[in-house]
């Protein structure tokens, strides 16, 4: 049963093209490495450690930056201790019906009460620094792992002519700078998997568990089927628009709000750019056609194809909601509060908001300074 399972897996006829088998693949030509799957199990360690470089960052390097900006983490209202309002309020929010039931078990009026629960959510919103920092740790890996990709990329050949992507495919070396690159962007990614559930709640979890969920899907198997020419593509192009992304949130948790609005400019501009143009119409194109006519499809390739397009897919929903920030601060003069809010508030003045076309992130304000939507994605 056990080697029936492990064939039905591994199955050549589904993973590789026609005429090629995986003992192909584990005997290169001398002097030629080619990628082995078992080698992305490595991603798993490595995203702990990314994570714990992430604390480490955060603390002695966002921080004290935070404090030079004088971003203050700030203390909130405590709720007044209740363990029937609490345990209502870990399992769901309580409903009008409920309202009334609790106003008579407890003696208090339904305003009271409703009172009570945006106190106590308001206790589980993150700081201003605590986004800042978080911010400024996504900002700093966006930019680091953007540099090294396109230095890599810039002087190969199927950066140019991405018909090079599929000639001699699968039999194409693996360098070591790609398989750094993907194994650094894959651990990554695990890291925010992970970091999601106990991260700042966002209103668009789901969306972005899907981004993350898809992301290592496509960075694991391309790595696998050696797609390695074209995915680096896609991982660079992914980070270059979140690095202003990042960088609008960041300027907006110090309240330089028209460097907030300049760089918000400069991301949905690279968001265009980058995720509805080179990345539909220059790397998905190669991916669907080119690779169709020289190397043909098979069955993982419409699987890996059709990632690509659940990606595409959510860029535009992103995008969409990047154009309702824009139109507001048309209309307002600065960047808006938008669709998407991490945590209920209080009032006008506690509302903060995440967008992460790629990959997710908050950016707060208050009643003077607006928020940014931010996934971060982010691939």
């Amino acid at each position: 049963m056990t080697s029936f399972i492990s064939a039905w897996i591994w199955s050549e006829r589904f993973w590789l093209p026609e005429n090629v088998t995986w003992a192909d693949l584990e005997h290169p030509p001398p002097g030629v490495e080619y990628p082995r799957l078992w080698n992305m199990l490595y991603a798993f360690p490595l995203a702990a450690v990314v994570y714990f470089l992430r604390l480490l960052f955060e603390r002695l390097v966002a921080k004290p930056c935070a404090h030079i900006l004088q971003i203050q983490a700030g203390v909130p209202r405590q709720a007044q201790p209740n363990a029937i309002l609490e345990r209502l309020y870990q399992s769901k929010s309580p409903d009008e019906r409920q309202l009334e039931g609790l106003s008579k078990q407890l003696d208090w009026d339904v305003r009271k009460i409703q009172r009570w629960f945006r106190v106590r959510r308001n206790q589980d919103r993150p700081s201003t620094q605590k986004k800042f920092c978080e911010s400024m740790w996504r900002f700093t890996f966006y930019l680091a792992i953007f540099i090294y990709g396109i230095n890599h990329l810039w002087s190969t050949s199927w950066m140019w002519d991405t018909r090079e992507c599929w000639q001699n495919y699968p039999f194409q070396p693996l360098s070591p700078e790609q398989h750094s690159y993907y194994l650094v962007e894959l651990a990554f990614y695990w890291s925010l998997m992970f970091s999601q559930f106990i991260d700042i709640k966002r209103k668009d979890f789901v969306i972005m568990l899907v981004h993350h969920l898809a992301t290592i899907l496509l960075i694991t198997f391309s790595y696998g089927n050696n797609m390695i020419r074209a995915g680096s593509m896609v991982m660079c192009v992914h980070d270059a628009s979140d690095i202003f992304l990042e960088a609008a949130k960041m300027a907006n948790y110090a309240k330089y709000q028209r460097l907030c609005d300049g760089l918000f400019v400069l991301f949905s501009i690279s968001f265009f750019i980058c995720r509805l143009v080179i990345f539909p119409f220059w790397i998905i194109h190669s991916v669907l056609v080119e690779s169709w006519e020289i190397a043909g499809p098979y069955r993982a390739w419409w699987m890996l194809n059709g990632l690509l397009l659940v990606l595409q897919c959510l860029h535009i929903i992103w995008f969409y909601l990047i154009m309702g920030i824009a139109i507001k601060a048309i209309f307002r003069g600065k960047v808006a509060k938008d669709d998407r809010s991490d945590v209920e508030s209080s009032s006008e003045e506690e509302i903060c908001s995440s967008t992460d076309p790629s990959r997710n992130q908050t950016l707060k304000g208050n009643s003077r300074t607006s928020n940014l939507n931010g996934e971060a994605h982010d691939h």
